[in-house]
């Protein structure tokens, strides 16, 4: 009954004074509805990065292996000058572990820069990212979907043919409407016909993944990538999210023994997974996680000040009424209670609002940004038990003093 007549007491306080309610609510409604907004879009990217970057850049149950790692957050001093004393990786580590990967897997060479392409009709397009590449990283990428032409062979590969397949935005730049199969490009001067278009990927946040040449990484776009003989990374590809570990561990070995390392000796490599190449950005969605929710909870708690004293002049509004009830009978908890669950209900529609107007406007930020941004069950249920919790905590004072109030001196209150 306590819990009725509470928030039968509030809805009239709301129906009633309308905008002494929503000036009343506006603190909860507004730190709600951030709350909501913050926590979808932070979720959204969180889950835009680990899924672009493994798919589209990284690639899928791979394992890299390079001279330093992709992002360095947890290495000691001593791991870094390692790496600095390293050699670069070689054409001929690439061969050596071809020969001895016993377990399942492809395995490809990787370097990249950025340069100018030429078409043969002298149509120029600059910062082009230019690839270097095995055969076998058109299977490793798997985002790589040949839309015109073909991919060039292993052979081609091998035999560092002067063959290209370009982004779908750098050929339709370099040849407009003109069919870019068969022509010829110029790679920093260097003449390359072009074998194939890939479809198009999209963007990574800013950075378009269209505008790309990939040339076999023997082919003589290895000496605008590298020093002679030099690569920048080898992609060893498993079958399955289950066999990576394994993978992971054979390179290790593998390049160890090829290096001479003793047991005591830091490895001067890295062979990092997708998940551990994502590490930095654990780190940096858990600080935004905490962080950004804990900003717009200030929010709340001025809302919850605001709450407190609003049901302080409530309370003196009502002392007759509280003496009445004193009077016949209600004990201090019943009035307790009651103040308790009047306030708690105020605060519960401020957060239910709150999350309405969070949720359309996180439904609109998807609409036009990349962003994958979506309001989860767990967030509503968060942002609304929130609002009830502030508001039951900002109606502790209040109440506390209607349970205290004197029923004789309450009765004579005017």
């Amino acid at each position: 009954m306590h819990f009725l007549e509470g928030i039968r007491l509030a809805w009239e306080q709301i129906r009633t004074q309308k905008l002494k309610s929503f000036f009343t609510l506006l603190g909860v409604i507004v730190g709600v509805m951030f709350l909501i907004i913050v926590v979808s879009i932070v979720e959204g990217m969180d889950r835009y990065i680990r899924e672009t970057l493994t798919e589209k850049v990284m690639g899928v149950n791979t394992v890299r292996v390079g001279r330093t790692p992709r992002e360095d957050v947890n290495s000691s001093q001593e791991q870094r000058r390692a790496w600095a004393r390293a050699p670069r990786l070689t054409f001929d580590d690439l061969d050596h572990l071809r020969e001895r990967i016993t377990l399942p897997a492809l395995i490809a060479a990787q370097s990249d820069a950025s340069g100018e392409l030429q078409s043969d009709q002298g149509i120029k397009v600059e910062n082009v990212r230019i690839q270097g590449v095995s055969a076998e990283m058109f299977e490793i990428q798997g985002n790589w979907k040949i839309e015109r032409g073909r991919a060039f062979t292993r052979q081609e590969a091998e035999q560092g043919r002067p063959v290209v397949v370009l982004g779908s935005s750098t050929a339709e730049a370099l040849f407009e409407s003109v069919d870019p199969i068969g022509r010829r490009v110029r790679i920093r001067g260097f003449p390359y016909r072009v074998v194939g278009v890939l479809a198009e990927q999209g963007s990574f946040l800013i950075v378009s993944l269209d505008n790309l040449a990939v040339a076999p990484a023997r082919s003589p776009v290895r000496s605008v990538l590298n020093a002679p003989g030099i690569i920048d990374d080898i992609i060893l590809k498993a079958n399955s999210p289950e066999g990576v570990p394994a993978l992971q561990q054979q390179a290790i070995e593998i390049m160890r023994l090829r290096r001479r390392l003793r047991p005591s000796d830091l490895n001067s490599f890295v062979a990092e997974t997708t998940e551990e190449s994502l590490s930095f950005w654990d780190t940096i969605s858990r600080v935004l996680f905490v962080a950004l929710p804990g900003l717009v909870g200030i929010s709340l708690v001025v809302g919850g000040i605001v709450i407190m004293n609003i049901m302080l002049v409530s309370v003196m509004e009502r002392t007759r009424e509280i003496g009445v009830r004193k009077a016949i009978g209600a004990r201090r908890t019943d009035i307790l209670v009651q103040v308790l669950i009047e306030s708690g209900t105020l605060s519960g529609v401020g957060a239910v609002i709150g999350v309405g107007v969070g949720a359309a406007l996180t439904v609109l930020v998807g609409a036009v940004s990349p962003l994958p941004a979506f309001v989860a069950p767990k967030w509503v249920a968060l942002g609304v038990t929130l609002g009830v919790v502030v508001g039951v905590a900002s109606g502790v004072y209040p109440a506390s003093r209607a349970a205290r109030l004197d029923p004789v001196d309450a009765l004579r209150y005017e």
